[in-house]
């Protein structure tokens, strides 16, 4: 056999084994790496590289040293999560960095990690001021977590004591021109109902690069034509118009009417809508 095909087949077996190891050992190998973790992976790459082209070399050989490199991380992942002592001798701890506001300088130093180095993990968090840090902690592979002070935190609508309904991640339903029927049945809805959808802004599917219908039931296309401009989605504000229209409604026919009775009904119904509106108002604006 030629030796070029010796080494594309060698090193279709590398890759195969090198795949099938990575999804086993989990998300962990290929997300930001802890030092026992980096060393593995550089360890099971290098053998990959001379199990392809080293054609002298037997290849049964370089199996089982990847599978030694593969055994080892296995084996103390599975024993890590029953022992925390291990995680921390294998993975480290994290570092306290900052505290109240202040700088720990002899954290930092006993981590090898510079006040540039600081400042710049801090900017990646869109934090500017160290003042403004209330704890920032050094995780144990290399990222900076941050706890901002109280009034530097983002204002949520829990601080305004306004309470919102949970939010249902969107579905895309179209990629690439091609309707997904997965995500539109999770969220409830067919092929004919997208086709009006479409049809109201006036494209057609083949001509959306993405399509995603949120937890309202709002379309938002992207079209493969930039040039192309689509009408906003209106599907909460028609509702809240509505809202505001029944309220008017029962308002005057409360005022059109004779009958005592009736008039106080449309009067309830409409102090109740009013209260409806005011609750949903934050949900169908936002």
């Amino acid at each position: 056999m030629e030796g070029w095909m010796v080494i594309a087949l060698r090193s279709i077996g590398a890759v195969a084994i090198l795949f099938t190891m990575t999804r086993i050992l989990g998300k962990k190998q290929i997300s930001q790496l802890t030092t026992f973790e980096y060393i593995t992976g550089i360890a099971l790459g290098e053998l990959a590289g001379f199990l392809s082209t080293d054609i002298e070399a037997h290849y049964m050989h370089g199996i089982v040293a990847i599978a030694v490199w593969f055994t080892i991380p296995f084996g103390l992942e599975l024993l890590t999560l029953k022992s925390k002592r291990l995680r921390e001798w294998f993975e480290g701890k994290a570092t306290v960095v900052v505290k109240d506001g202040k700088i720990l300088e002899d954290n930092l130093k006993k981590e090898r990690f510079t006040g540039d180095e600081l400042m710049e993990s801090l900017r990646t968090k869109n934090v500017f001021r160290v003042a403004d840090v209330e704890f920032a902690m050094l995780e144990t592979s290399g990222a900076l977590s941050v706890l901002l002070k109280n009034n530097h935190q983002p204002l949520t609508p829990a601080h305004l004591g306004i309470d919102v309904s949970p939010e249902k991640e969107p579905q895309t339903v179209i990629i690439d021109g091609n309707i997904m029927d997965e995500p539109l049945s999770t969220i409830g809805f067919s092929r004919e109902w997208l086709s009006t959808e479409l049809e109201k802004i006036g494209v057609t599917y083949e001509n959306v690069f993405i399509a995603q219908v949120d937890a309202y039931g709002q379309l938002y296309v992207d079209l493969f034509d930039d040039q192309l401009q689509v009408p906003a989605p209106q599907t909460r504000a028609l509702l809240l118009s509505t809202l505001k229209k029944c309220e008017a409604d029962l308002e005057l026919f409360g005022m059109a009417t004779d009958n005592v009775t009736a008039k106080l009904m449309y009067e309830d119904c409409a102090t109740r809508m009013k209260r409806v509106i005011e609750t949903t108002t934050p949900l169908l604006k936002r």
